[in-house]
């Protein structure tokens, strides 16, 4: 019998390997526990038995009011993920609805665990992410108008901001039933505790004052 092309066994390995994968996190941190007695998470949700579900665990109805604008960012966030939406568990979707007072801002931020495509609705929308480091932190924008559609690749910094007169209003879809969401602004100078401002005047290259009056603020989270 003659030996396999060494080319073939490479092909075979890689192909294994292609198929070996683990799931990805549904959740921020899922740390492992020998005793299952103990443990209170699994990497999602329980689910219900499928014989007691109902046609109410499948509608969401948060989406019929406009969110409360009056804040400092001047928009407001309504999530549908499974964590308010059950009927979302194991799906792999989820879906948010972002309101915008004139000149409102949905901040910087991440979702750590999804890819975001945006629609607006209403009004008119200044969005944009920034690529990696590899793409030299290159900013993609652009200017939406209703009806207007844009994707946020996962782990990727965005944000919209309203530049009309008047309200806007936009859906998200997200590819994650808990996409996560991670406010930059928030995540470096409101963490609890504080990160040591050592760390933030040399990432930021500022003085300590700037880093000390950044960390006094309060951080409005939208969502």
């Amino acid at each position: 019998m003659k030996s396999l092309p060494i080319s073939l066994l490479i092909l075979a390995l890689a192909t294994a390997t292609a198929f070996a994968y683990d799931p990805s996190p549904l959740q921020d941190i899922c740390v492992a526990i020998d005793d299952p007695n103990s443990a209170v998470f699994v990497n999602g949700k329980f689910c219900k038995d499928p014989k007691q579900a109902t046609a109410d665990d499948f509608v969401f109805m948060k989406f019929r009011n406009p969110g409360n604008t009056a804040n400092p960012l001047g928009s407001k966030v309504t999530p549908a993920t499974v964590l308010e939406f059950p009927g979302l568990n194991t799906l792999g979707i989820s879906m948010a609805r972002i309101d915008f007072a004139p000149g409102g801002l949905n901040p910087p931020h991440i979702h750590p665990r999804g890819t975001e495509v945006l629609v607006v609705v209403e009004g008119t929308l200044l969005v944009g992410f920034v690529a990696s480091n590899q793409l030299n932190n290159t900013l993609l924008t652009k200017v939406l108008y209703k009806g207007d559609v844009f994707v946020f690749p996962i782990g990727h910094i965005h944000f919209q901001l309203n530049t009309g007169e008047t309200p806007a209003l936009a859906f998200a879809g997200l590819s994650s039933q808990n996409p996560g969401v991670i406010i930059i602004a928030n995540s470096v100078f409101g963490a609890k505790p504080p990160i040591s401002a050592d760390v933030l005047t040399k990432a930021f290259q500022v003085d300590k004052k700037v880093v000390d009056d950044l960390q006094a603020k309060f951080w409005y989270d939208n969502n």
